[in-house]
């Protein structure tokens, strides 16, 4: 009868049927052993079911909205728990992913030479490296630009934006600059990649402002710019592709916790 009672919208907690019953909590989950029933399982199976209903109904559902709709429909259930539910199940929305291109080298941009390919990093403010990615929003996708010191492995400045330019680059550029602006940059090198946002001449003339170094990746070539593509990478697994971000302010709102 307990069993009977946990499986749907206003299910009568385990405890409370227990009682009326005059049976004792661990004495229902030591039937449910007896049976080779796990406890967890039983818990999880008509959230499950109600999961598959709802995603029948709307394919494109992701665990946020499916969150949504078991409480409508009386599953007091919070979202780390669906979205738990979802992937163990295979439950999951398989998203479009973009192929984005955040390089863009044809242009008549002076390009600087490598000068940290080698280099041992023994400081803060020695070398910064600055990237684009891109972040996937429910219909559409934007662009982060980061500044990182490659020393502490630190995002020093970060924006986003709906435009690929040195404008975003900029933005990122000038946060770090006022996050470090009670320390010195002496003898501070600042490395990009040979795109042209980071080669214009707004961008470079704001890194000859401030009397930095200029620093280009080789063409064509990532690897120069590792440790910020490995923090994009788990900026992506670790956040962007486990959440479901309707607009840019509300990835800007998770990503900067992050």
């Amino acid at each position: 009868m307990i069993w009977e009672n946990q499986r749907g919208p206003g299910a009568i907690p385990v405890k409370v049927a227990a009682q009326f019953l005059d049976v004792s909590k661990s004495g229902y989950y030591n039937w449910l052993r007896m049976r080779g029933i796990d406890a967890r399982v039983a818990r999880d199976k008509p959230i499950v079911e109600e999961i598959r209903k709802i995603i029948h109904k709307n394919a494109g559902y992701g665990y946020r909205r499916v969150t949504w709709e078991l409480w409508n429909h009386g599953f007091r259930v919070n979202h780390k728990r669906v979205l738990r539910l979802m992937r163990k199940y295979g439950l999951t929305v398989k998203k479009k992913r973009f192929t984005v291109i955040t390089t863009d080298p044809e242009h008549d941009n002076p390009v600087y030479p490598n000068l940290v390919r080698g280099m041992e990093i023994t400081r803060p403010n020695q070398v910064w490296a600055a990237d684009f990615t891109y972040v996937q929003l429910w219909d559409k996708f934007v662009y982060l630009a980061v500044e990182m010191d490659l020393y502490s492995r630190r995002i020093l400045g970060w924006a986003i934006g709906p435009n690929l330019d040195a404008e975003l680059a900029l933005h990122a550029l000038h946060m770090a600059l006022y996050n470090r602006r009670n320390e010195s940059l002496s003898g501070l090198i600042h490395h990009a990649d040979q795109g042209a946002q980071f080669t214009s001449f707004a961008y470079t003339q704001c890194l000859r402002d401030h009397g930095i170094q200029i620093s280009n990746s080789r063409r064509g070539n990532p690897y120069d710019n590792a440790f910020v593509e490995s923090f994009f990478k788990t900026l992506k697994c670790e956040e962007v592709y486990l959440k479901e971000y309707e607009t840019a302010k509300e990835a800007y709102e998770n990503i900067k916790w992050f």
